[in-house]
């Protein structure tokens, strides 16, 4: 067991005693240099620190300028900070050669840092807590680092050595559970893709095999002889009752369902007044029309208000239309991106939206009343089932992401020592 001692830094606690403590001014030189020609771009994200633009995987939120002219130079081995998040973690150490937006921070690291084990530092916790304290802003909207803060947080550094044998040994042992983490995450995949394709067959095709008919939608190809395909706008009736008042329950539209927000947690968007948000009774339909690739549809089941962004609706016929029913239909437009294919925007920026009128004009299956009933309490139990058990890889990918966490956690902080081979 080696010596340890007080780093003085809470996030650190006591680190090994010949582990230098080194303000990060000391080690790090802000590199500013603009474009200097055909490079790749680069950006950073929190689960994936710098990599390239191209392989960022749908996951890009905002779209680079047409002008990359007053774009950084990112080397290999430089720090990059995303002003806005790197309190939340979005910072890494760069493999790549290219440039990035002027609004991030690019800092060459000093010679006694290595490059592969300053990444592992500066995404840890211990860092990221510091970050935190050195960013200015208002909740979790838009907090930027403020740079005289950040070089005055403060760094853990081992011999160079020690340095390239921890980043070596995390390499090694990151790899395996992240080999992990992909399987746990494709067999997810598989679920979701699996809960897609029934609910999808199921409101088109009933629960059991009756005789079927062509139809002149490209959605619903092929409905049992008994069914009908209707217009939305014939079966539901789009309203928008202003609540005039506060006092009421927010309800947010997520993909875990229509939820009561709370406000006092000062996270995502929060308004200053509450009274000119829709009024939403149970059994009304609450969508978020703006976004149809992130967005949700769900029934409320509650007293409350939303947004006068989202769109509200409500089933005209509730004697011969089942609620549940028409909430899978609508739900199944959105995990199979039904609306999305008659959307219209910038999709690149989340602004994909569904108009009124083609959500109206379009077509949806509707069987007779029992057998609405009977299809909601078969998906009722077979999605319950099918959830368990994502909800149960969840877990696993949770427990695999904690034990990462806390593996990198106590090796940069010299907690744990590497193991002499």
């Amino acid at each position: 067991m080696r010596e340890m001692k007080d780093s003085g830094i809470s996030s650190f606690g006591f680190v090994p005693s010949d582990w230098e403590i080194k303000k990060l001014k000391t080690i790090l030189t802000l590199r500013n240099e603009k474009n200097s020609g055909d490079r790749e771009l680069l950006s950073v994200y929190l689960d994936k620190g710098v990599i390239s633009y191209s392989d960022s995987n749908g996951m890009q939120v905002h779209k680079p300028s047409q002008d990359l002219s007053n774009y950084q130079n990112v080397c290999v081995g430089d720090l990059v900070l995303n002003n806005q998040q790197a309190w939340r973690g979005s910072v890494g150490v760069s493999k790549h050669n290219g440039i990035i937006s002027p609004a991030y921070f690019v800092y060459r690291l000093a010679k006694c840092c290595y490059p592969e084990y300053m990444n592992y530092l500066f995404r840890d916790l211990s860092m990221v807590q510091q970050y935190e304290t050195s960013s200015r802003g208002i909740g979790t909207i838009q907090r930027n680092i403020f740079a005289p803060w950040l070089l005055n947080c403060w760094a853990v550094l081992p011999s160079l050595g020690e340095q390239k044998r921890i980043a070596n040994y995390l390499n090694k042992v990151c790899t395996e559970i992240d080999a992990l983490t992909a399987d746990i995450q494709s067999q997810i995949d598989t679920l979701e893709q699996y809960k897609r394709s029934v609910v999808f067959r199921t409101v088109s095709q009933g629960i059991t095999h009756a005789a079927m008919k062509k139809t002149d939608s490209n959605v619903w190809t092929t409905i049992p002889s008994n069914w009908d395909l209707a217009d939305i706008k014939y079966l539901f009736e789009i309203v928008k009752r202003i609540a005039g008042k506060e006092g009421y329950d927010i309800l947010s539209v997520t993909q875990r369902g229509l939820k009561v927000k709370d406000i006092s947690s000062n996270e995502g968007q929060i308004a200053n007044d509450y009274s000119g948000y829709q009024l939403v009774y149970p059994t009304d339909f609450v969508m978020n029309h703006m976004d149809l690739l992130t967005g949700w549809v769900d029934c409320s089941t509650q007293l409350g208000v939303t947004s006068p962004d989202y769109r509200v609706f409500i089933l005209r016929d509730k004697e011969r239309n089942n609620l549940h029913y028409f909430k899978y239909v609508m739900q199944c437009c959105y995990m199979c991106r039904i609306f999305y294919s008659l959307g219209q925007g910038v999709s690149q920026l989340g602004r994909w939206r569904l108009q009124t009128s083609a959500f109206n004009n379009f077509k949806v299956p509707v069987p007779p009343t029992e057998t609405q009933l009977e299809i909601a309490i078969f998906l009722d139990t077979k999605i319950a089932e099918i959830d368990s058990i994502i909800d149960k890889k969840k877990e696993q990918l949770s427990i695999l992401e904690t034990y990462k966490k806390s593996l990198i956690y106590e090796y940069v902080t010299g907690k744990k020592e590497v193991p002499v081979q």
